[in-house]
C-alpha cells in the first residue's frame, strides 16, 4: 500500500532555533518510519491501522521523546525513534478503542474507524496496532519490555476505572484525577522516560522526566476540560459540553456540581448520565459558567505545574529544560 502524503506533523517552536531542527528532523524520521510500518501487509489491514496514522495529530509524545533523548549521549540513537514510534501506537490504538466506547463518529477532522468500518473492525484494527507496537518494542530489551508492560497495564487500569466509575463513598475529584493520571499521564511519562533511557542519559534525568510527563499529562487534560466548556467553538473547533453529551463530568464539572448553592444542587440534579437534551446541555453549561469550576481547575493546573517546575529543577539549567517550560506554557497559552 503507498503511503498517503498527507499533513505531515511540524514540532512546536521550542524557543531555540538550533534544538527546532534537530526535533524537527527526528521527528520526520519518526513519522516516516511510523508510516512505512503501518504500510506493511495486507492491505484490507493496513488501510484501517493506518486510518488515524494519516488523518494528522500533533504527534506530541514523540516530539516530548525526542526532547528527552537530548539529555543522553546518544540523542540520534534508532532506539529512541523506535520507543517513540511505540509510545504513539499504543496511543493511537487506545484512540481506536476510545471512539467504539463513546460511539464517536469523528476523530481529528475525520470519519472514525467505527463509523467507517464497523466498531468491530475498529477494535481489530486497534489490537493489530498493539501488535506492531510490541514487534517493534522485542528490539529495545527486556528492561524496556518490563517497563512497558507496566505502562500498558496502567492505561487499561485508568480506562477500566473510569468505565466503572467512582466507589460508594469515593472522592469523585480523587477517582478523575487517578483516571485522568493513568489513561493519560502514564503515556506521556513513558516517552520521556524511553527517550532518554535509550540516548544514554543519567538515571535521575530519565527519572525526572518521566515524572515530569506525568504532572504535563495531568495539566493538558485538565486544560483540555476548561476548553471544553468555556472555548470559542470557532477558534477551539470544539463544540461545547462534548464531554456532557458523552457522559463524562470532567474536572471543572465535577467542581460545579460539589457547589453547595442552588448551581451545584440543579447541576446533581440534571447530570445523572449522558445528556442528550440540547436545551439541557444549554442549561448546564450556563450553570457550569457560573460556578467556581473553572477557578478551583486552573488552581490544580497551578499544582501541577508547581510539581513539573520541580522535576525540571533536577534536569540540567540548558535549552532543552527551557524549551520544555514552552511546552508547559504553551498548554496554559491555550486557556486563553
Amino acid at each position: 500500500m503507498a503511503v498517503r502524503d498527507n499533513a505531515r506533523p511540524v514540532a512546536p517552536d521550542l524557543g531555540n532555533a538550533e534544538l527546532n531542527d534537530r526535533i524537527t528532523a527526528g521527528l520526520q524520521e519518526a513519522e516516516d518510519f511510523l508510516r512505512w510500518r503501518l504500510s506493511q501487509g495486507e492491505s484490507f489491514i493496513t488501510d484501517k491501522i493506518s486510518h488515524l496514522a494519516l488523518a494528522g495529530g500533533k504527534r506530541f509524545r514523540v516530539v516530548f521523546a525526542l526532547l528527552a533523548a537530548q539529555y543522553g549521549k546518544n540523542p540520534t540513537a534508532r532506539k529512541v525513534r523506535d520507543a517513540a514510534v511505540v509510545v504513539e501506537l499504543t496511543h493511537l490504538a487506545t484512540l481506536y478503542h476510545d471512539d467504539v466506547m463513546d460511539e464517536a463518529d469523528r476523530r481529528r477532522g475525520a470519519e472514525s474507524a467505527n463509523a467507517r468500518w464497523g466498531n468491530s473492525m475498529a477494535i481489530l484494527a486497534g489490537d493489530y496496532l498493539f501488535a506492531v507496537a510490541s514487534e517493534i518494542l522485542s528490539g529495545l530489551g527486556a528492561h524496556t519490555v518490563r517497563h512497558f508492560a507496566d505502562t500498558f497495564g496502567e492505561l487499561v487500569t485508568g480506562q477500566m476505572r473510569e468505565t466503572v466509575g467512582a466507589a460508594d463513598g469515593e472522592d469523585a475529584i480523587e477517582h478523575y484525577m487517578k483516571v485522568i493520571q493513568e489513561k493519560t499521564g502514564v503515556l506521556i511519562a513513558s516517552a520521556g522516560y524511553l527517550g532518554a533511557l535509550h540516548s544514554g542519559a543519567e538515571q535521575e534525568h530519565v527519572d525526572a522526566l518521566a515524572q515530569f510527563g506525568r504532572h504535563m499529562g495531568q495539566i493538558f487534560q485538565i486544560v483540555d476540560d476548561i476548553i471544553d466548556i468555556w472555548a470559542d467553538p470557532e477558534e477551539s473547533g470544539k463544540t461545547p459540553g462534548t464531554d456532557l453529551r458523552e457522559g463524562v463530568f470532567t474536572l471543572p464539572v465535577l467542581h460545579a456540581m460539589r457547589q453547595e448553592d442552588e448551581v451545584g444542587a440543579r447541576l446533581r440534579e440534571l447530570l445523572t448520565g449522558p445528556v442528550t437534551d440540547d436545551a439541557v446541555v444549554e442549561e448546564c453549561l450556563e450553570l457550569i459558567q457560573r460556578s467556581n469550576g473553572r477557578e478551583l481547575a486552573e488552581q490544580d493546573v497551578e499544582h501541577y505545574r508547581g510539581l513539573a517546575d520541580e522535576e525540571l529543577a533536577k534536569l540540567p539549567d540548558n535549552e532543552v529544560t527551557e524549551a520544555l517550560r514552552h511546552l508547559l506554557a504553551f498548554s496554559l497559552d491555550r486557556l486563553g
